[in-house]
Order: C-alpha cells, then sequence, then structure tokens
C-alpha cells in the first residue's frame, strides 16, 4: 500500500508539472497597474513592461508563414527577429541580476516559437520586477565577458540599448506580418496597456 501511495503521489507530481509546461501563464496580456510613484527603477520598470506588452500583442497568434516571412533577402526573417530580441531580453535581464552576459556559454539550442515567446517575457517579467524597487541605476551596468576580461557599460546603455532595440523590433514584428497577411490582433491600445474584449 505505501509502494501504491507514493507512485501514486510521484505520477501525480509528474501530470501536474507537464500540465504547467504545456499551459504557460504569459506575462503581459495586460500593462501591470502603474507604481505609486517616480523612482528611477520605476520608470525603467515600466518601459520593461511597455515592451513586454508590445512584445506580447505582435506575437500573438503568429503563423508558421508569419514566422517564415522575410521582406527581403538581406533581411532576418520574424523567426531570426524573435531570436535576437530574446538575446537582448537575456541582456536586460543579467543586467538586473548583475551578471554578466557570456556569448561563451549561451545556450545555442533550437528553441520552439512557443519556447522563445515564454522565455523573452519571462525575462523581462524577472527584470522589471527587479528593477522596480531599485533606486540607484548605476549598480545595474551592463557587463559583457569574453575571453579577454569584461566590458562594462553604465545603464544608460541599457536604455538606448537593449531596450530601444526591442521595442524597434517589435514594430519589425508588427509590420512584417502585417505585409504576410496577419495583421497585428484588433482592439489592443498601447496607450492604456490594454486589449478591448472581442
Amino acid at each position: 500500500m505505501k509502494y501504491f501511495s507514493t507512485l501514486v503521489c510521484v505520477l501525480t507530481f509528474f501530470v501536474m508539472n507537464a500540465q504547467d509546461n504545456n499551459n504557460q501563464e504569459l506575462a503581459y496580456a495586460e500593462i501591470p497597474a502603474y507604481p505609486e510613484s517616480y523612482t528611477p527603477g520605476s520608470v525603467v520598470s515600466r518601459m520593461i513592461d511597455g515592451l513586454g506588452f508590445r512584445y506580447y500583442w505582435a506575437t500573438e497568434n503568429l503563423r508558421d508563414t508569419d514566422l517564415a516571412y522575410r521582406p527581403g533577402n538581406d533581411s532576418r526573417s520574424v523567426d531570426e527577429t524573435l531570436d535576437h530580441i530574446l538575446g537582448l531580453s537575456r541582456v536586460i535581464l543579467n543586467s538586473a541580476i548583475q551578471s554578466p552576459n557570456d556569448r561563451s556559454t549561451a545556450s545555442q539550442e533550437a528553441l520552439s516559437f512557443t519556447e522563445k515567446r515564454y522565455r523573452t517575457l519571462n525575462n523581462l517579467k524577472k527584470a522589471s520586477l527587479v528593477f522596480l524597487n531599485s533606486d540607484k541605476l548605476e549598480d545595474y551596468p551592463v557587463i559583457f565577458k569574453n575571453p579577454t576580461g569584461e566590458t562594462k557599460f553604465p545603464f544608460w546603455n541599457q536604455i538606448n540599448g537593449p531596450i530601444a532595440d526591442a521595442l524597434w523590433h517589435c514594430g519589425q514584428i508588427v509590420s512584417f506580418r502585417r505585409q504576410a497577411g496577419n495583421p497585428f490582433p484588433e482592439g489592443v491600445n498601447v496607450l492604456t496597456g490594454t486589449r478591448r474584449k472581442q
């Protein structure tokens, strides 16, 4: 009986874990409530939340034909652009957790669209939560590690670098999906960070 109970518990754990992985809750379907006060960290957090919201809706209901779309032979496809944004989200998160960006240890695994989307949104959410309670942004440099050492950039470079670049590429995805015949979802309001009920 004890063996049977243990077996049932283990199987229940695996089934629940599998369901969690299949039904991963995505951040940023709506933008979170804004902070009560303006601080350096709360402003950066809100910028990242805005990026997350735009990314969520730019990538909502992308089809395989959208992912493969590229406007020209020398352009990235939507899927390649998603890889780039995922990398930018890692740089943003690594700055928040004060960890260097080391490309030599970066995973080269091929990810599905669903997994890329989940990881990107999760990275942005984690970074936003760290910055929300931060007052000294100078404590969060962007650090790149290479075989000869580390290069540090002040937080200013985070704003005009990865955050602005990721916003730029979200706009590209919206443009590319429209060109591929799959326009941006209706009812999304980027000013209020909401989507009108359909």
